[in-house]
């Protein structure tokens, strides 16, 4: 009989210093689920303010290694450490300054399989943060599976952040820790800018955005509803006669991260980077290539517009 292949699950806790990554870690392990009393190596890349409890680790049966520098991580370390340690599981607890894209480039032991990747969040210092320091804070979301905000408050804009996420990473799962000790997925109805009762939903320039992240979560909310907004028909050869893909540009997170954000559109526009439509279209409901429902357009009217003041469209 062939021997079962071994294979360690890895998960990647990112996010700056302070944003909780230690204290995500010390309640997977305190899940019992979780652990199964496994071996459990832990990759620490940085020294944060909380440090690891050495009593939950040994019952957790979880041995702690650090790595202090970058050059520290590397395809050969990782292989000495799976050989001694032999672990279930492996979790990286991974330093946001080393950037996404160097955790890729890094050969890891071919039983090891990445099944999670989550980005820490402090909603304290996120605004400040995204002002500053955007492209380092936002790096690892672009490919989380979840993006956990936490320290959060009544007062704070959860449904904004919610959409600068979305823009980055469509598939991310996105959870706001409140201090009361619930938590929610920050969708409120209430926050949209445009009259959702009106017989056509006029969407302005700075409110497509806001259209284009709502429609993609909540595609039931758009079913039968009409819509008139400015954009330009995409060429896209996947897409079949009778149809375009209509939108704008769009900045995701910074000046290199531009991108096309649209619709599926029934039309008779022809496609064209320098000509821009206003476009009244009916919303349908309709299952997508990846059984995920997504809004589909139905063309009313497309009348010439001028170019939008913005080259490109925001999502905050």
């Amino acid at each position: 009989m062939k021997a079962r292949e071994r294979i360690v699950g890895v998960y990647v806790i990112t996010g700056f210093i302070e944003s909780g990554k230690t204290s995500l870690i010390h309640s997977m392990l305190e899940d019992t689920g979780f652990s199964q009393g496994e071996k459990t190596l832990i990759l620490s890349c940085e020294e944060g303010i909380v440090e690891y409890d050495s009593a939950l680790l040994a019952k957790a049966n979880a041995t702690l290694t650090s790595l202090e520098d970058k050059d520290e991580l590397t395809a050969e370390n990782l292989r000495i450490l799976d050989a001694k340690v032999q672990p279930k599981r492996v979790i990286i607890e991974y330093n946001n300054m080393w950037t996404i894209d160097y955790l890729g480039s890094v050969d890891m032991p071919a039983a090891w399989r990445v099944v999670q990747v989550i980005t820490t969040v402090d909603a304290t210092t996120f605004d400040n943060y995204m002002n500053n320091v955007r492209v380092l804070l936002t790096d690892p979301m672009k490919e989380a599976d979840l993006v956990l905000f936490n320290r959060c408050t009544e007062s704070m804009p959860k449904s904004q952040w919610r959409r600068a996420v979305r823009a980055m990473n469509q598939g991310a799962s996105i959870l706001f820790e409140n201090t009361d000790g619930t938590s929610e997925d920050g969708v409120a109805d209430e926050d949209l800018p445009y009259d959702m009762k009106a017989a056509i939903i006029d969407i302005s320039e700075d409110q497509l955005g806001i259209f284009y992240i709502d429609s993609l979560e909540h595609p039931e909310r758009y079913d039968g509803k009409t819509v008139r907004f400015v954009g330009q028909a995409f060429p896209d050869q996947a897409i079949p006669k009778g149809y375009c893909y209509f939108g704008r540009l769009a900045m995701t997170c910074c000046a290199n991260d531009i991108q096309q954000m649209g619709w599926v559109t029934q039309s008779d526009m022809k496609p064209s980077s320098r000509n821009f439509y206003r476009l009244t279209a009916t919303c349908e409901k309709v299952k997508g290539g990846d059984d995920r429902f997504v809004v589909m357009l139905h063309q009313v009217k497309a009348e010439p517009a001028a170019h939008p003041a913005k080259r490109y469209i925001t999502f905050t």
